[in-house]
């Protein structure tokens, strides 16, 4: 079992594994709470509690992504188990395009919900400001983004987790353990 904080190049440390395992889930949460969003109408008496949960929510999940991309910039990440330069080059990028689309996601439901003006009550705890209005139609056009971007979001972490079954079943790696915290290897040869 993992119990340092920091990541070593064979494995990752608890801070690593504990932002990725609670965003994962925020992330799996939020999409279909974000669906039932829409199906409310206005004398639903969900329709103010719910949408004020998903805003509250997202503003605790972008500053979670803005510690988690920190946190990747001053810590060594542990080295990727394929010897494959395409492998290599394919896990960077979905990598990124996961990082790129939370991103897009999280600050498109920031203009949705701002585009009134009003800041975002992060739970009654503090309000996040609101900026001037950026664009016509700020919220339908940050609304189309903010759909688009989840979808292809919850779609690219579906594929991410197959990604990550296929190499614990198929593959017989390491992969999944390392992100699990049971890694049995103790150190990577360069």
């Amino acid at each position: 079992m993992i119990t340092a904080i920091r990541n070593t190049r064979a494995r990752y440390g608890l801070a690593a594994i504990g932002l990725h395992w609670l965003m994962a889930l925020i992330i799996i949460g939020m999409y279909p709470l974000g669906l039932y969003i829409d199906t409310l109408g206005y004398y639903d008496a969900a329709y103010r509690t719910v949408p004020h949960w998903h805003k509250s929510i997202g503003m605790i999940l972008l500053g979670l992504l803005l510690v988690r991309l920190l946190w990747r910039l001053l810590s060594s990440q542990p080295k990727t188990l394929t010897t494959s330069v395409m492998q290599k080059w394919v896990i960077k990028l979905v990598h990124a395009s996961l990082y790129l689309l939370m991103l897009v996601a999280l600050l498109s439901g920031y203009l949705i919900s701002t585009a009134d003006g009003r800041g975002i009550d992060v739970f009654n705890w503090f309000t996040v400001p609101a900026l001037p209005s950026l664009i016509e139609n700020q919220e339908d056009v940050a609304g189309l983004i903010h759909y688009w971007a989840t979808t292809l979001l919850i779609s690219m972490a579906g594929l991410h987790t197959l990604a990550a079954l296929k190499h614990h079943f198929i593959n017989k790696d390491q992969t999944l353990l390392r992100m699990l915290g049971s890694s049995k290897t103790s150190e990577i040869s360069e």
